[in-house]
This record gives C-alpha cells, sequence and structure tokens, in this order.
C-alpha cells in the first residue's frame, strides 16, 4: 500500500457539502443519476482514446451497480478512462465553477430543488452525501503506468488519498456508504431498477444491477432512419406511453441548425380527454445526452400539439439544467419552434397524400389541435389544416377543409361563410341559413364552442373572408339567383305595405323592451320570424359563450325580423285591417317572439309558451271540426 494523505476540501466545497447535508430534499435518488452520468462519460472518453491510439480496448465498455444490505453499500463501478492523482484532486477536490455562496443562498430561500441546482454548478458528484456519510472512490487511469487510487471522505471538511499497489483494470469504483436511514431504499435492487430506468434507461452503454441488464430499450432516437423497423418504432412507443396499440404515425428527425438535437415523436391512435386527465399527461421527454432532465416537458411542444408523445435529446443544452432556466433559454425556444414546423409539415403533407387518414387524426385529435387558433405565428398553416362540417356534405362525420370549400364556392363568391349550431339538424332547420339553402350556397358546419374562437382568429383565408351567416351581407347574396324556387304569395300592395308598418309597431308595442327593434326580414323564405343581434358584429352564439363565462343569465336584447311573406303573417296583416286591437295580434307576437327564442336556446321559463300553444290548439280545433262539418 502507498502512503495515505489528508487534503482539506476548499471552502466553497466544505460550504456546499453542509447546504447538501443539512438541507432537506426530496428526490434524493438523482445521486445516482449523476453516478451513471459521470461513469458514461468516462467510458465516452476510454473510447476515444482507444480509437485515437488505434488500440482496442480489452475491457467490455459497461456500468454495473451491486448493493449489500448487511454492509449497507451502494457500489457504482465502470471500465473507462479512470483518473489520475491530479485529476481526482481537480475533479473531486474542487468545484468546477464558483457560485456556492449564491447556491447556499437559493437553497435556503427554498426556489430551487437541489436536483436543478446540481447540473448548475458542476457538483454532480457531491449529490451523493445526501444519502451518504463515507464515499470511497476507487480509481486507475488508462494512461500509462498509471497507479490504482483510493479517495475517502465523510463529506465534512477533509479527503483521503492513497496510492494502491494492486494491478486493477482501468475504470472507477465508487462505493457509496449508505446513511441508515437511506440504507433500506438504496440496497433495494428493485428500486434501483426503477430509479435507473427512470433516468439514465438511454445512456448508450450496458447498466447491471446486479447481473441484469436494466437499459435494455435503446434510444431509437439515436439511430439512422433507415435502419429502423416499424416494429421498433412500435416497441419503443409503447415502453414510452404504455399504450397497447402501435402509434399512428412516427416522426424520427435530426436537426443540426438553428440548434442541434434529435428528436422522436408519434400521433396515438386514439385522444386523450383534453377537457380531462388528458390535459396534464402531455409533454416530451427531454433528454440531454441521454440522460434525462424533464419528464414530460410543457414547453417543448404548445398545448394544442399536446396529444404528440415522445423525446427530445440534445447535446447543447446544459446536464441538469433547472426548470426556471429551462423556460427561458433560447434554445429551448428553437428547439420548440422547429418541432412545431415539423409536426405541422407532417400533418400538412398527410393531407395531400392520403385525406381519409388526416381525416381519422383529425376525429381522434382535432378537439385539441382547435385550440391552436391561438398560435399566431403558425396561423397559415393552422388554417390549412383545421377541418369542419359542412351543408355540402351527407352527415355529420364528413369533413372539409377552407381550401375545399373555396374549391366548391360559386363565382363571384368571395366569403366563406359559417354558421354555429348543436347538430347538423339544427342548423337545417336554422331561420338564419334559409337564404343559404335557397341559393344553395355552402355554410361550414361548427358544432364546438371553440370553433367560434378558430374563426373569429382566422378571419379569411386565402383571400375568403370568413363570415357568419347571420351577419352576412343581403347585398351580396343577392346576385346569386335562387335555385329553389319558393312559393310566394302575391307582392304586398301599397296599402298592405302600410299596414305591415303598423303590424311591425303593434308588435314592437307589444314586447317593448324586450326586443330593439321590430323589422321585415329580406333573408326568410320558410320561417315566420327570426332574432338577430343587433350590433352585426358578435354572433348569437359567441354571445351565448360570453354571457356563460360571466355567469349572465339574462335574455338579450335582439332586432326581431318578419317575413312578410309567411302566411301567418299575412293573416295578421288581415285580423289588424279589421281589428288592430285584436287579442290574437298580441298572442301571437308574444308567441313568435318566445318560439324565436326557444329555437336560440335562450328561453329560460317555458310555461307561457306552452299555455299559449295549448289555448292555440284548443281554439283551432274547434275551427277544424266545424269547418269539416
Amino acid at each position: 500500500m502507498g502512503k495515505k494523505t489528508t487534503h482539506k476540501f476548499k471552502a466553497e466545497v466544505s460550504q456546499l457539502l453542509d447546504i447538501l447535508v443539512h438541507s432537506l430534499y426530496t428526490n434524493k435518488e438523482i445521486f445516482l443519476r449523476e453516478l451513471i452520468s459521470n461513469a458514461s462519460d468516462a467510458l465516452e472518453k476510454a473510447r476515444f482514446k482507444s480509437q485515437a491510439e488505434g488500440a482496442e480496448d480489452e475491457l467490455a465498455p459497461e456500468i454495473r451497480i451491486t448493493c449489500d444490505a448487511d454492509a449497507k453499500t451502494l457500489t457504482v463501478t465502470d471500465t473507462g478512462i479512470g483518473m489520475t492523482r491530479d485529476e481526482l484532486m481537480s475533479n473531486i477536490g474542487t468545484i468546477a465553477h464558483s457560485g456556492t455562496a449564491e447556491l447556499a443562498k437559493l437553497a435556503e430561500e427554498g426556489k430551487e430543488s437541489l436536483d436543478s441546482l446540481i447540473g448548475r454548478f458542476g457538483v454532480g458528484f457531491y449529490s451523493v452525501y445526501m444519502v451518504s456519510d463515507k464515499v470511497e472512490v476507487t480509481t486507475r487511469s488508462m494512461a500509462e503506468g498509471a497507479k490504482a487510487l483510493t479517495w475517502t471522505s465523510d463529506g465534512r471538511t477533509d479527503y483521503k488519498l492513497q496510492e494502491l499497489d494492486e494491478d486493477r483494470p482501468h475504470g472507477t469504483e465508487i462505493k457509496v456508504h449508505l446513511k441508515d436511514d437511506e440504507a433500506s431504499q438504496f440496497t433495494n435492487t428493485a428500486h434501483i431498477k426503477q430509479v435507473v430506468k427512470k433516468h439514465s434507461n438511454f445512456i448508450n452503454f450496458p447498466i447491471f444491477v446486479g447481473d441484469e441488464r436494466v437499459n435494455t430499450i435503446q434510444a431509437l432516437w439515436r439511430e439512422p432512419k433507415f435502419q429502423i423497423k416499424p416494429e421498433q418504432y412500435a416497441e419503443f412507443y409503447k415502453f414510452l406511453t404504455f399504450d397497447p396499440d402501435d402509434p399512428f404515425e412516427t416522426l424520427h428527425t435530426s436537426v443540426d441548425a438553428p440548434v442541434q438535437f434529435n428528436a422522436l415523436m408519434f400521433i396515438p391512435k386514439r385522444g386523450d380527454d383534453p377537457f380531462g386527465l388528458g390535459r396534464e399527461n402531455r409533454g416530451l421527454d427531454l433528454y440531454v445526452r441521454r440522460v434525462l432532465i424533464e419528464k414530460q416537458n410543457k414547453d417543448l411542444l404548445p398545448e394544442y400539439l399536446g396529444f404528440i408523445k415522445g423525446v427530445v435529446d440534445t447535446e447543447d443544452l446544459p446536464l441538469n439544467i433547472s426548470r426556471e432556466t429551462l423556460q427561458d433559454n433560447l434554445l429551448m425556444r428553437k428547439i420548440s419552434s422547429t418541432l412545431v414546423k415539423q409536426v405541422l409539415d407532417h400533418l400538412a403533407k398527410m393531407t395531400k397524400d392520403d385525406a381519409d387518414r388526416y381525416a381519422e387524426f383529425w376525429r381522434a385529435h382535432g378537439e385539441l389541435f382547435k385550440a391552436g387558433y391561438m398560435d399566431f405565428l403558425n396561423k397559415d398553416k393552422f388554417a390549412g389544416l383545421v377541418r369542419f362540417n359542412s351543408s355540402a356534405l351527407d352527415d355529420d362525420t364528413g369533413l372539409t377543409s377552407l381550401a375545399d370549400y373555396i374549391s366548391r364556392a360559386k363565382e363571384d363568391q368571395k366569403e366563406i361563410y359559417y354558421a354555429y349550431g348543436p347538430s347538423r339538424q339544427a342548423l337545417g332547420l336554422s331561420p338564419h341559413l334559409e337564404v343559404f339553402r335557397r341559393k344553395h350556397l355552402e355554410v361550414l358546419y361548427l358544432f364546438e364552442p371553440i370553433d367560434e374562437f378558430v374563426m373569429d382568429a382566422l378571419r379569411e383565408y386565402e383571400g375568403y373572408a370568413l363570415v357568419s351567416a347571420e351577419h352576412a351581407d343581403m347585398d351580396k347574396l343577392d346576385k346569386f339567383e335562387d335555385v329553389e324556387k319558393a312559393e310566394r304569395p302575391e307582392a304586398l300592395s301599397d296599402e298592405q305595405k302600410t299596414e305591415l308598418d303598423h303590424l311591425l309597431k303593434r308588435i314592437k308595442d307589444v314586447l317593448g323592451d324586450a326586443v330593439t327593434e321590430v323589422k321585415a326580414s329580406t333573408r326568410l323564405s320558410e320561417s315566420p320570424v327570426c332574432l338577430a343581434n343587433p350590433d352585426g358584429n358578435v354572433t348569437s352564439s359567441m354571445d351565448k359563450i360570453m354571457r356563460v363565462m360571466s355567469k349572465d343569465t339574462s335574455i338579450p336584447k335582439k332586432v326581431l325580423e318578419i317575413n312578410p311573406d309567411h302566411p301567418l303573417i299575412r293573416n295578421m296583416l288581415t285580423i289588424l285591417e279589421k281589428d288592430e286591437n285584436d287579442p290574437f295580434i298580441e298572442q301571437a307576437a308574444r308567441q313568435l317572439y318566445e318560439s324565436a327564442l326557444l329555437l336560440e336556446g335562450y328561453l329560460t321559463d317555458p310555461h307561457a309558451l306552452v299555455g299559449r300553444v295549448q289555448d292555440l290548439l284548443t281554439k283551432s280545433s274547434g275551427w277544424y271540426v266545424a269547418a269539416e262539418k
């Protein structure tokens, strides 16, 4: 045995060790991640040295972890490059970067977790003292003539160095003497395997816990795409997500600029519930040189692409970068913008190559994807990918793009019309769409509240304005001929026109402040009345959404539009001519208004309406019986 010498830690090391030992941190398992990362670096250096010298290393590159419950020890051994005496003192006797005073301040304030601090200050090895009261490091360098050395310390004020006479293979062995309260946890091989799989599963060298290799799934994202078979992608996807199905789509990419990274992303066949637990179960796993930095990072992809599962691995980020720094990191933003572009381009290619397949994607993930209306940087790409049902389709499962709508638009039509409703059937009966049905003008059907926000954000597409059907400019619609000719009564005489003005005023008097105005409509052909927003900007459906958000339960005041050609309105005109105070006028006015409210979804108390219907049915049945005699 060589002479044993004692060396004091530098002042900042002692201060750091005191912080580690006396602070309470929950994620103590990261010490093992740090030791494995150091071992992996040593193995990479050994491989590089062997290749540079043209000599083949006799030792197989590997990392071994063994536990001894009786001795309360955990040992991590690698066959890497090892350390000389000077390297040992330099690497473990001092801290690579200054800043321990700042570290002490942050730790006391509790602003950051230890696992994020460690990487920032280059002190990964020292994390072992969270679980240990003594550490022995035995190492022999690959350098010619290097002697084996042992470094020993209790992590307080000093460390001991001793040169060994024994002939050892090159590499490093770190024996951790565990504290009593940590021994049971970190001598449990099942727990050790779990920690290795969580943090270090894709390290490039075999990791053995006992005699069992733990990291059996290779880091596919690092492999050339042309060498990987679909079943390998499927195996990796299932390992990552626990989804029993194969992935719907796979995106494997390697980027060199503006930042270097590899990514392997998957689109699942089914979507998570975007308004349930699935919203939190999103994000890509972020690795730095195969070491997991953050599980399900929420910043790499925006929420509307949250259905994407996968991993991103970069060389350019510092290992163990803190979460706070991650969020503000310029490289992260560059990676994010590149990933978003790649996903959107992949989806755009799918729309061109296989529309049916894209429709399958949309039905699984479209509801979440529509939240992309807030991504203004990618507004045009988003607009090309969004899908809706339409009056031009045969059922409520059909989908059309804005581009498809334009391809079917009439000559001189420069608007894309849309309407919101609870179902295709409801929209098929909407009074606001009668003019569109009459002229065979296509209307996009919106079934979800978010669709309104999508349209409001997009505003236009390829030079076509997105216009709500209820706000359509009738002058623009008039230039298109009626395809379906409705049977219309004779035009109103001048006397009847005067009487119509009288009727509109009478209905306004009956309804009072419940409506802002009563006027003749040019859009209606089948219904007697409809309600329209007075400002002409906010749609009825958007108004409803805003009222729900502000918890406003009042009934909005709208314009009541009357169809002068409807038989009921013509009958009311006849009745008014005979007796303007006939109670039927008031009864019909209230009934028409409340029926319109009911169609719009605003009628909260239907009792008056039901009573009126029953009274009218009773009277009309009596007239019907008398007429049949």
